[in-house]
């Protein structure tokens, strides 16, 4: 047996590797902003809606607390890519809705065209502040799964 500590990454390995998938993402949604989406082409973005840097219409947010996955396919406007986020408007009951989101925050990036999917580390998740007491720390949170926004309803027939 050895008495040495194991060796620590200083270089932060693991942290690069999400930054740089991350950036497949900002490349797709910069080469959908200069030519569009190519052929059968479509995302499935999960986000927490809580984490840092997210902006969501407070109904929105009242609706997805935790977590939400757009599609973008078919109606989105307004879409811009910058270097560490990017910002599309969709459309909610008919209504535009404007929504920012960092890559950091994103979980999951899916194209179901090619079967191509990136699964992230959850992000770090900016608690609001709250008036009345929250349930203890050690209960775990109930979820039912992500949700989908689909568009389907929304399109012109």
């Amino acid at each position: 047996m050895s008495d040495q500590a194991p060796p620590v990454d200083e270089m932060q390995y693991e942290r690069l590797a999400h930054e740089a998938l991350r950036g497949v993402v900002r490349s797709a949604l910069e080469h959908v902003l200069a030519e569009g989406l190519p052929g059968a082409h479509h995302f499935y973005i999960t986000f927490k809606t809580r984490a840092a840097g997210v902006s969501v219409p407070p109904d929105i947010l009242a609706k997805y607390p935790e977590e939400m996955t757009v599609v973008l396919q078919h109606q989105y406007e307004d879409l811009a890519v910058d270097a560490d986020q990017f910002s599309v408007k969709l459309r909610f009951g008919g209504l535009p809705k404007h929504l920012v989101m960092p890559y950091s925050a994103i979980t999951r990036f899916y194209d179901p065209s090619v079967q191509f999917l990136l699964q992230f580390e959850e992000p770090e998740i900016v608690e609001p502040i709250e008036e009345e007491p929250t349930p203890p720390k050690d209960t775990p949170p109930i979820s039912d799964g992500p949700k989908v926004v689909s568009l389907d309803q929304f399109r012109k027939k």
